[in-house]
């Protein structure tokens, strides 16, 4: 059995941590995916910590992920920005790397900003769509919320009928209108373990099990936070689009370039939704 004391002390640590570095709670939590990070740019920080200098925080092994965590002010809302993140096939468990959320959670964020580079299953999605999560598949064969449950926590069986805020999904829709963006949509999301890349017929697999894109983080940390009573936005970028039937190679620097070139729209699309939110 997971010993839930050690893994509470640690997030309590951290969290004591955190409270002693900041000058004011954020309220929203957004999370940076490969390729993702330049959204601090837009940010009036406060405070830069190192993942390395944060107690019991788990440390990015991936290429496109800086490592820190950003508290500070976008649009007036005071936000905290995780500039990489952590993945399962990293050798990390879920509950590892969702630590840095739950201490989040805990400090009195409300809202969750979730984005990641993803594999468009979906035929008619093209490299540099913008799919706004509706739904996910939990492919990765872990839940982080296994073991004994905090009740202090959060429910232990919470409800996932609805995953992400559909609030937040309309704005978020109601955003990429006002900003003329033709490259928005929305679709279903599914996580898989990793790192290695899905299969032709993995792909057909997924495609026909409903998923719209694919992808290797995300959904731990959306189980977390609804654990947590937080509203979750999804936002993918979509990096490339591959058909089972005529597959190509798919790579890991094209995957981060192609997400650079569609984080611009992305952050102008977050940008705009905290307006609002």
């Amino acid at each position: 059995m997971l010993d839930m004391n050690n893994y509470k002390r640690k997030v309590d640590e951290t969290l004591s941590f955190l409270q002693h570095q900041i000058k004011t709670c954020p309220s929203v939590v957004i999370i940076l995916g490969t390729g993702l990070g330049s959204l601090i740019d837009s940010i009036e920080v406060d405070t830069l910590l190192p993942y390395n200098k944060i107690p019991h925080f788990p440390r990015p092994t991936v290429p496109g992920h800086q490592g820190n965590l950003v508290f500070g002010t976008l649009n007036s809302r005071v936000v905290a920005v995780l500039q990489g993140r952590f993945h399962y096939y990293e050798g990390y468990s879920t509950r590892e790397l969702t630590l840095p959320l739950r201490a989040l959670s805990l400090l009195g964020a409300d809202t969750l900003v979730v984005t990641n580079a993803a594999g468009g299953l979906d035929p008619d999605y093209r490299s540099g769509t913008i799919m706004v999560i509706r739904d996910h598949l939990n492919f990765i064969g872990e839940n982080p919320l296994r073991g004994p449950n905090i009740d202090d926590w959060g429910p232990r069986f919470p409800d996932l009928s609805e995953p992400y805020d559909k609030k937040l999904i309309d704005t978020t829709l109601q955003c990429a209108e006002k900003l003329h963006m033709d490259n928005v949509t929305t679709g279903v999301y599914v996580a898989i373990p990793g790192p290695s890349l899905e299969t032709p017929a993995e792909t057909r697999f997924l495609r026909n099990a409903g998923a719209d894109a694919v992808g290797m983080s995300s959904v731990p940390e959306v189980i977390v936070a609804r654990h947590a009573a937080m509203k979750v936005l999804g936002l993918s970028a979509v990096a490339n689009v591959n058909d089972p039937d005529n597959f190509a190679p798919i790579l890991l620097d094209d995957i981060i370039r192609a997400a650079a070139a569609i984080e611009p729209a992305l952050q102008q699309l977050i940008v705009e939704v905290l307006k609002i939110l």
